[in-house]
């Protein structure tokens, strides 16, 4: 009895200083600190919702504020961006990140955003240096007056952090583009089908977007001498601090404006949603700056001194990832009496290489020798199978657009975010390089739509068009420089008075002007065309309603189709047998409008039974590569139960002795999800909850994987939507939880010119990244209903409900 109070007393005397330490790194808002950087005072009002509102004599200043902001309520977050680009998260957790590293550290991200410093505006170089002063400035505050290290998360992980320098910044862009992109994993799985199945059957489980298809893409064993077709691919688990998101998971969006004649106020509306993996806290944090030209409002990345989507009194702007094809996987042919050698088109030269190190903790440090070629840097076998596709005697190389020497991206976005005008702003949006992204504009006249991010200029005689590894060597398949920023796809003012895009198609141009072959949506694209043409005026209300629409096009048009044969068939069965499950769940079905509501159970029989449905149609010819296909493609789908261009042949599986129908495997795929979600939720159909499986996973990447840290640091939520539909929410389709919701709209904001400071904006979180925090969560739950918070330019509003006011004051200021 004596231990076991004494080990009681022990947990509770360490609970309490655990706690003690960690409730020191809480940032007090409402207080004055010294800083020796500024020459006025700068003041940070944090408003009723935790929303930094910065105000400062000079633009310097307010860069600073918002530095110092940033990092008071994100320093983990920030610190963990920084040493994901320079390829330094193995001094943290080991083993575990080496290969992470490896890859980082080949692509030299950081390397590159040093040397883009140059490069910029001397406006963005002076916005840089003084959002760097701002973060140093806290981090001595943190030292100086020994508070808590600043985030809990440096009490188990190293406390040591580099003071932060403009290069950071520039190397947080660069990994956005690098999480934005899904051209390498699209690259290489299509290679990997194409070896399985052939180019053939590959128009079907990967398919274009409807409407005019690639002709004569080759096999990608045809490229290649002596290439083997592996009986079984590598898989490997996705890391989530990896930042080559699995396929389909890179970014995605909505985003679209109405013109003034389709406005009921007789003023332009935008809405937009940017929707990336989800976590806590948020990769969005809001605030304003409040610059001598004007203030700005909106979402901005901590680590990067920009609003990236917002408002200002004169401008509203969004994103939408563009999908355009900026990456190129080359097959590099090594010189036979000579593997130092590569084949160019003049012959063979030798690799350019050079050596770094990587420290890893608790195990010996690896130096790595990288290798780069006349298109880019060598990528290993071991990386996201790429072995799978590499032909004895070949090296993989990159030529990817974002690792370009003179990358202006970051003064694009700030002057982007300081124009006053459509036409401002586009000429701003030329100096992007990557991430491509669709950039929705509107100012108090106009909308607009440009897509941003250089395009390469690829031969029209290209072996693969760019859409599977290439042949490095041929002089055709080599980028000829970029098209110039007028080729960019770009409307304003259309007659349809709306502007619109969910990733979808934005071209019918040939190739090589066809922006891209791969695209992110075919489906939300539907609703959204049909709900903004079903009013002749919107308004804010509309708009808002139609960004938490959840209702799924997919089940509208795939439900009739998948059970033509099963509706209303055969006599009633007796109660509790497999026969009467099945007539239960298409009873349900039969009267379901489609909508995505996370109270009912006819989403989730939908959604298990699409996935399993897939996996049926598609596993005996795929193999164990239908693990990269783990989400249900509604497009394939269609082309099966439509037998487009013979597509039917799908159902029928090979090893069995008889021919399967569609009806057949549609019938079977049912019973199989009935089964799944009755061994899960119990025999009760109308128990079943959508929201209960489809739970936003919004959890901490490293102390979220921690059994007693996880309760008070990830964040859970039924929610509604699902894959397809508006209010996306795209499942993970693996694991435990296959229909967890991990990639959605973690930023949401309408923007109403009838009146400005009417707009809302929410992120999916809270603005601080302390789990201790009350602000780590108090958004999440408004977030989830589809609610909003106002952001208002006026300064009297944001002072009026304010959680505190931290004052930044000269050392030589009197208080």
């Amino acid at each position: 009895m004596r231990s076991f109070v004494m080990m009681f007393v022990l947990a509770i005397a360490g609970s309490v200083l655990a706690y003690y330490f960690a409730v020191r790194s809480l940032p007090e808002y409402n207080i004055a600190y010294d800083i020796p950087d500024v020459e006025a005072p700068i003041e940070i009002v944090r408003d009723n919702h935790n929303v930094p509102h910065i105000f400062g004599d000079t633009d310097h200043d307010v860069y600073f504020g918002l530095g110092f902001a940033h990092a008071q309520d994100r320093i983990w977050q920030m610190t963990m961006l920084r040493r994901t680009a320079q390829g330094r998260l193995s001094e943290l957790f080991g083993e575990r990140t080496v290969n992470i590293d490896s890859f980082i550290r080949r692509l030299d991200l950081y390397a590159l955003a040093q040397g883009s410093y140059k490069v910029q505006t001397t406006e963005t170089q002076l916005a840089l240096d003084a959002y760097a002063d701002g973060v140093n400035a806290w981090l001595r505050k943190v030292n100086e007056d020994a508070l808590g290290r600043g985030a809990p998360e440096f009490f188990l992980f190293s406390n040591e952090i580099a003071p932060w320098v403009a290069s950071d910044s520039l190397a947080i862009i660069k990994l956005m583009s690098l999480q934005l992109d899904s051209q390498l994993r699209s690259e290489i799985t299509r290679a990997q089908v194409s070896l399985t199945v052939g180019a053939d059957l590959i128009k079907d489980i990967m398919p274009d977007a409807p409407g005019d298809g690639v002709i004569g893409l080759p096999e990608f064993a045809e490229l290649f001498e002596d290439i083997k077709k592996p009986i079984k691919f590598a898989q490997s688990d996705y890391d989530p601090l990896d930042p080559i998101r699995p396929l389909n998971m890179g970014g995605a969006s909505n985003a679209w404006a109405v013109g003034s004649k389709r406005a009921a106020a007789h003023a332009p509306l935008l809405a937009t949603d940017p929707h990336l993996g989800l976590s806590a806290p948020s990769i969005w944090m809001l605030a304003r700056l409040d610059f001598k030209s004007g203030g700005v409002i909106g979402a901005t990345i901590p680590g990067m001194p920009a609003v990236l989507a917002g408002r200002s009194n004169d401008l509203a702007w969004g994103v939408t990832s563009s999908y355009l094809d900026n990456l190129d996987v080359y097959i590099e042919k090594l010189n036979p009496e000579n593997p130092d050698e590569y084949l160019t088109p003049i012959g063979y030269k030798s690799f350019r290489t050079k050596s770094v190190i990587i420290n890893v903790k608790d195990a010996p440090s690896r130096t790595i020798t990288i290798k780069y070629t006349e298109n880019g840097p060598v990528i290993p076998p071991e990386h996201y199978s790429l072995g799978d596709i590499t032909p004895e005697g070949h090296v993989v190389s990159l030529r990817w657009v974002a690792l370009e020497q003179d990358d202006t991206s970051m003064s694009g976005a700030l002057e982007v975010m300081r124009s006053k005008s459509i036409f401002a702003a586009r000429r701003a949006a030329e100096k992007f390089i990557a991430p491509s992204q669709n950039l929705m504009l509107a100012d108090r006249n106009s909308i607009a739509m440009q897509t941003i991010g250089k395009m390469p200029k690829r031969h029209i005689n290209h072996s693969s068009k760019g859409r599977i590894p290439s042949q490095g060597w041929l002089p055709q398949n080599r980028w000829d420089g970029y098209f110039d920023f007028n080729e960019n796809p770009y409307v304003r003012n259309p007659s349809s008075g709306i502007v619109a895009n969910t990733n979808n198609k934005l071209t019918d141009k040939a190739f090589p002007n066809h922006v891209s072959y791969s695209w992110g949506d075919t489906q939300r694209i539907e609703r959204l065309t049909k709900l903004l043409n079903n009013r002749a005026v919107h308004t804010r209300e509309s708009f808002i309603e139609t960004q938490n629409d959840a209702v799924s096009f997919t089940a509208r048009s795939l439900l009739p189709l998948i059970a033509s044969e099963l509706w209303f068939s055969g006599t009633k069965a007796l109660a509790g047998t497999p026969e009467r499950q099945q007539q239960v769940a298409l009873e349900l079905l039969a009267s379901w409008n489609g909508e995505m509501d996370q109270h009912l159970p006819e989403p989730l029989i939908f959604a298990a039974w699409l996935r399993n449905l897939q996996r049926r149609l598609a596993s005996d010819e795929l193999g164990p590569l239908i693990e990269k296909f783990p989400r249900p493609d509604p497009v394939f789908i269609e082309r099966v139960f439509r037998n487009i261009d013979g597509a039917a042949q799908w159902c029928d599986i090979r090893p069995s002795s008889r021919e399967e129908t569609c009806t057949d495997i549609a019938r079977i795929a049912l019973d199989d999800a009935l089964i799944e979600l009755t061994e899960k939720y119990g025999p009760r159909i109308d128990s079943w909850r959508w929201g209960q499986a489809h739970q936003a996973h919004q959890d901490h990447e490293v102390l979220g994987k921690i059994s007693v840290l996880k309760w008070f640091t990830n964040i859970r939520q039924d929610t509604a939507g699902g894959d397809n539909t508006l209010q996306r929410a795209r499942t993970s389709g693996t694991g435990p939880n296959p229909y967890a919701n991990v990639h959605a709209g973690g930023f949401r904001a309408v923007v109403d010119f009838s009146d400005p400071d009417s707009s809302v904006f929410i992120i999916s979180t809270g603005q601080s990244g302390h789990p201790l925090s009350h602000y780590y969560d108090n958004l999440a739950q408004l977030w989830r209903r589809g609610e909003y918070i106002p952001m208002s330019l006026d300064p009297d509003l944001a002072r009026g409900g304010a959680v505190g006011i931290t004052t930044l004051q000269p050392i030589n200021i009197e208080n």
